[in-house]
C-alpha cells in the first residue's frame, strides 16, 4: 500500500476558508431566507476593467486564426507582459530588474506556496503571526516543523507576533533564522511597514545570510507616500529579498488567474558543502518544470492594464475598494469598534467586542446581522480576539453591512 506525507497530519482540521464555508452553508441550510452579506474572503466583486475585457476578445479571435494562433508559450511568460511589467512596476521607480529575473504564473497565492520548494528542509523559518495561512501550511506539509504545540504555535517555526502593542510591525527574531516571511500591505491587518522598518529587515537578512519572501500582493492600494512599493525600493533588497506580485486585487482577475514572481539573480542560497547557488536558476528549473505557462488570452488581459487607459480604470476600481473600506472603517469606530487598516489595504482589523474569541464573533454576525467576516484566531494564535473584513463586497452591500452592525448589541 502507498504511504502517505504524514506531515499533512500535522495540520489542524480544515483550511480556514474551507470551515468558513462550512459554517456559512451549514446557516444558510437551516435558514434559506437568510440574506447574508460576505465580507470574509477576499474575493472582489467587480468587473474586471473594460481595457481587459477588450483584450481578451482580440486575443481570442487571433486563437481562431491559423497564421495567429498560439500553443505553448514561454513558461516564464510573454516579453510583451514582462516589458511592461517591468517598466510600470520597477524600472520608472528606479529599480533595475532583468527580463530573466521575472515569472509570469497563476497568481501570487501559487508562487508563495511553491517557492519553499527551492529551499532545504533544514531552514529555520520566521513568520509573523497572524498570517496568511499558505505561508505556515506549505512549509508544515514540506516537512519543516514539529508538531503543533498546546498554545497554536508549530515546533520549529520563528513566530514574529504583531498585535497592536507593537503597531502590528514585527520585531526581529532573537535567534537567527533563514527564511523570512514578510507580507506589505499585510494580509490579514491591514497595516503596512515603513521604509525604516523594512530597511531594518533587510540589513538583518544581508548581515544572516538570510532570504526574505516578500508579498506585495497588495502593493496598488497603498496610499501613503511614504510606504514602499516595492521591497526593491531598500537599498540591498536585491540581494536578499524574493518578491511576489498579482493581478487579482490589482484589476480584480481573481477568477482570471495571473501573477508574477520577482528573482533576483543576486539572492543566493548553499549547498551542504559550502558552494553559493542562484535561486534564481533553481525557481526557473522549478517554474519550467511543473508549469506550462499562463494562458495567452490571460497575459494580454493583463498587459492591457499598463495601457494609459487601463491605468486610469485600475485606478477607478481600487478606488472604489478603498471607499469602501473607509465606510467599514469608520462605521465600526462609529460603534466604538476599534478597527486598524483599511488605509493603504483593502482589508480591516478589528479588536473584537468584551473579550470575545474571534469565533465566537464570527458566529455572532453570522447569526445576528447575517454577515460574514474571517475570524483572526484562523490566522494564528495572535490573531485571537480579532476580526478581518475586506472591502471587496458592492457598495450597497458594505453600506448595508455598516448599518447591521450600528444595529449589534453586545
Amino acid at each position: 500500500m502507498a504511504t502517505i506525507n504524514e506531515n499533512y497530519m500535522k495540520l489542524q482540521g480544515s483550511y480556514l476558508f474551507a470551515e468558513i464555508a462550512r459554517r456559512v452553508a451549514a446557516y444558510k441550510e437551516a435558514n434559506p431566507s437568510a440574506d447574508i452579506i460576505r465580507l470574509g474572503i477576499g474575493d472582489v466583486t467587480q468587473p474586471l476593467p473594460a481595457v481587459c475585457i477588450e483584450a481578451m476578445h482580440k486575443a481570442v479571435d487571433e486563437m481562431g486564426k491559423a497564421e495567429t494562433f498560439r500553443g505553448y508559450g514561454p513558461e516564464q511568460g510573454y516579453s510583451f507582459l514582462t516589458e511592461a511589467i517591468i517598466k510600470n512596476n520597477y524600472t520608472d521607480r528606479g529599480i533595475s530588474i532583468a527580463s530573466d529575473e521575472i515569472f509570469v504564473s497563476d497568481g501570487s497565492k501559487s508562487d508563495s506556496g511553491n517557492i519553499q520548494e527551492i529551499f532545504g528542509t533544514d531552514n529555520r523559518v520566521a513568520i509573523t503571526d497572524p498570517v496568511y495561512p499558505v505561508y505556515l501550511d506549505t512549509n508544515v506539509m514540506a516537512g519543516r516543523t514539529g508538531d503543533i504545540k498546546e498554545d497554536g504555535h508549530f515546533e520549529g517555526i520563528t513566530y514574529l507576533p504583531c498585535t497592536a502593542e507593537n503597531s502590528f510591525a514585527p520585531d526581529l527574531p532573537k535567534e537567527k533564522v533563514d527564511i523570512i516571511y514578510l507580507c506589505c500591505p499585510n494580509n490579514p491587518t491591514g497595516t503596512t511597514l515603513s521604509r525604516e522598518e523594512l530597511t531594518k529587515w533587510v540589513n538583518y537578512a544581508k548581515k544572516n545570510d538570510s532570504v526574505i519572501l516578500f508579498d506585495a500582493a497588495y502593493a496598488a492600494y497603498i496610499t501613503e507616500k511614504n510606504i514602499p512599493r516595492s521591497i526593491y525600493e531598500i537599498h540591498g533588497a536585491k540581494d536578499v529579498a524574493i518578491e511576489f506580485r498579482s493581478f487579482s486585487k490589482t484589476a480584480g482577475f481573481t477568477g482570471t488567474r495571473c501573477g508574477y514572481t520577482i528573482v533576483p539573480k543576486s539572492v543566493m542560497g548553499r549547498t551542504k558543502d559550502g558552494s553559493r547557488v542562484e535561486f534564481n536558476k533553481l525557481w526557473n528549473r522549478r517554474h519550467t518544470t511543473k508549469f506550462n505557462g499562463t494562458a495567452y488570452v490571460v497575459q494580454r488581459a493583463a498587459a492591457a492594464i499598463y495601457t494609459e487607459e487601463g491605468k486610469r480604470q485600475v485606478k477607478e476600481l481600487i478606488a472604489y475598494y478603498m471607499e469602501n473600506a473607509r465606510i467599514i472603517r469608520e462605521g465600526l469606530q462609529n460603534v466604538n469598534i476599534k478597527a486598524y487598516g483599511g488605509i493603504n489595504a483593502p482589508y480591516i482589523w478589528l479588536k473584537t467586542p468584551h473579550g470575545m474569541s474571534s469565533w465566537d464573533f464570527f458566529d455572532k454576525l453570522l447569526h445576528e446581522a447575517n454577515i460574514v467576516g474571517t475570524p483572526g484566531a484562523g490566522f494564528g494564535p495572535c490573531g485571537e480576539g480579532y476580526f478581518r473584513l475586506t472591502s471587496f463586497g458592492s457598495r450597497e452591500n458594505t453600506e448595508r453591512a455598516v448599518a447591521r452592525f450600528a444595529k449589534l448589541k453586545f
